[in-house]
């Protein structure tokens, strides 16, 4: 068992104040700014919930299919792999679309593209992301 922590700071209103995502239990990162004006659209260099959990389920899920890759024998040699979250305000999250772009020596493509719909429908953050309406996959070898 792993435990994650992530300290945040808010002053304000929703709409007229900011945040600071503080510090996170790893220290991997320095202090990242947040706001509501971020979320919808105008960043001004501030980060939000959204770009994060993109950041998770990018990464979760280049985990997920190095790992089935490599256990099937076809370990890849790069995973390129974007995670383009969406938000619309009043509703939520609509949508997590998944691009991957690879170089596995060895592998067919129908295999591949069995572990990547696998690795897209199982990764730890796609299931923490079930009540999304659409998780999309584009899944190319290259």
């Amino acid at each position: 068992m792993a435990d994650s922590t992530a300290h945040v700071t808010w002053s304000g209103s929703l709409t007229e104040g900011s945040g600071t995502i503080d510090r996170v239990g790893s220290g991997a990162f320095e202090a990242l700014p947040v706001s509501w004006s971020a979320r919808t659209g105008e960043t001004g260099g501030q980060t939000t919930p959204e770009e994060l959990i993109a950041a998770a389920h990018a990464s979760c899920f280049s985990m997920a299919l190095s790992g089935a890759l490599a256990r099937d024998g076809t370990p890849p040699e790069t995973l390129d792999v974007e995670a383009t979250v969406t938000f619309v305000p009043g509703t939520g999250i609509t949508k997590s679309a998944l691009t991957v772009r690879a170089v596995i020596p060895g592998i067919e493509e129908p295999a591949f593209l069995r572990a990547a719909e696998n690795a897209r429908d199982n990764c730890p953050v796609s299931q923490a992301l079930a009540a999304v309406p659409e998780i999309t996959l584009d899944a190319s070898l290259t």
